[in-house]
């Protein structure tokens, strides 16, 4: 009987102690599994997080390798690099305005001597007098400030009017519109350039690029004073030519000029626009305006390193000086194949020296260096050291190249054989 009581006692304890390991248990295990559940989502989450970033850096890096269509993004910074050019060049470039004392004529009407009294009103026949003079705008184009001091290049042709006067328009913001007095300093006898100047200071002012370096294709800018009437009108184009050759001018002989080495472009340029900068995509002068074509999108400027040439000449001796071109001596005949034909020649190219259609006009100038080299009337000359002579690359072209003193070598055709001749070019 009494171990039956120990033994229900010991049952009862037992069942306190499961109950209670297993109340414990089961939170143990319930907070076990809250906690894997827990930790298992924040490691999703990570995990989706991490990737998510991972995969968007590889796609980032993988579309910078792709190829890009980056004309786009050229034409917005070429645009925005032409508004910069424009404001920092625009206030260096003048208006030039040519005018000169114009006769003035009044109308009056002169009755025939004769008339009997009170017919003359009739029969009065209306005459033109002068009656002084008044100034007048006669002409105007464009230039640019090349120092703080107040030296300007233009075109010759802008100031070549005798006896006019020409005023300078200022286009910065701290003188904008004033009229300035300006004096012609100097004419260029070589170029279609010339130098004034205005007495101004702290005036701003463009500089040069080396212009023996540009590229067909490359971006050029152009202001100018349109039509005399729009100051600091902008285009912009491309260069499509070098080394361009024109006559420009009247339609006078007197008034023509041959002009050389030019750049071409497809930039607009009006009457008025002669004399303006025409600039790079940084805002440094290349070249000067100088003519349109009757065509179309072409247009031509001299070379900037002529200018600037001209320019330092100017500052430094107050005068710019004639250019000495170099002297052959001979007549010639271009040879295309024409001449070639009508002649019987044996080239379809070349120089052929020939006498003009007066008996003074000479083959070979006698004592010429020509005349020392020992070339003769019929002789042809094929090429200048290498160079050959073609309908577009004529001796003369080639002889302007050089100076005086300068030693060439003539490649010839003489007296049925081809043979080279050196010759020391003379002083014209």
């Amino acid at each position: 009987m009494q171990i039956k009581n120990n033994y229900n006692l010991s049952l009862k304890i037992i069942a306190i102690i499961v109950f209670i390991a297993a109340f414990v248990g089961g939170g143990i295990l319930y907070s076990t599994i809250k906690m894997a559940n827990w930790t298992t989502e924040k490691f999703q989450q990570w995990k989706t997080e991490k990737h998510t970033g991972l995969f968007a850096g590889i796609a980032d890096a993988l579309k910078q390798k792709e190829p890009q269509n980056v004309q786009p993004v050229k034409v917005v910074d070429e645009q925005s690099q032409v508004i910069e050019v424009v404001k920092k060049t625009s206030p260096a470039v003048v208006s030039i305005v040519a005018s000169a004392q114009v006769p003035t004529f009044e109308t009056y009407f002169d009755t025939p001597s004769g008339m009997p009294d009170g017919f003359g009103q009739f029969f009065s026949i209306p005459q033109q007098r002068q009656n002084g003079t008044q100034e007048q705008k006669i002409g105007a184009g464009t230039g640019f400030l090349v120092s703080p001091d107040g030296y300007i290049v233009t075109n010759k042709h802008v100031v070549s009017e005798k006896g006019a006067d020409y005023t300078v328009y200022l286009n910065d913001e701290t003188n904008r519109g004033e009229k300035i007095k300006a004096r012609v300093v100097a004419l260029d006898p070589n170029n279609d350039l010339a130098i004034l100047k205005i007495d101004k200071t702290n005036l701003p002012f463009l500089t040069f690029s080396d212009s023996s370096k540009l590229q067909v294709g490359q971006t050029v800018i152009t202001i100018g004073y349109a039509l005399g009437e729009f100051d600091n009108t902008v285009s912009k184009g491309v260069i499509s030519g070098l080394s361009r050759t024109i006559t420009a001018g009247s339609g006078l002989a007197s008034g023509r000029e041959s002009l050389k080495n030019l750049i071409q472009s497809d930039a607009a340029i009006n009457p008025g626009n002669s004399g303006g900068p025409m600039l790079d995509i940084e805002g440094n002068v290349i070249g000067v305006n100088v003519a349109m074509a009757s065509a179309e999108n072409i247009s031509f400027a001299l070379l900037g390193n002529e200018a600037k040439d001209v320019f330092q000449q100017v500052k430094e001796t107050g005068a710019i000086k004639q250019k000495e071109n170099a002297f052959l001596g001979v007549r010639y005949m271009p040879i295309t194949d024409n001449v070639k034909n009508n002649n019987d020649l044996p080239y379809n190219y070349g120089a052929l020296i020939s006498r003009g259609q007066n008996s003074i006009n000479l083959a070979v100038t006698p004592g010429s260096p020509a005349d020392k080299a020992g070339l003769v009337e019929n002789d042809i000359i094929l090429e200048i050291n290498g160079e050959k002579l073609t309908e577009k690359n004529q001796l003369v072209d080639i002889i302007a190249k050089y100076n005086p003193g300068d030693k060439v070598t003539l490649k010839i055709y003489h007296r049925g054989e081809e043979k080279s001749v050196t010759v020391t070019l003379g002083k014209n």
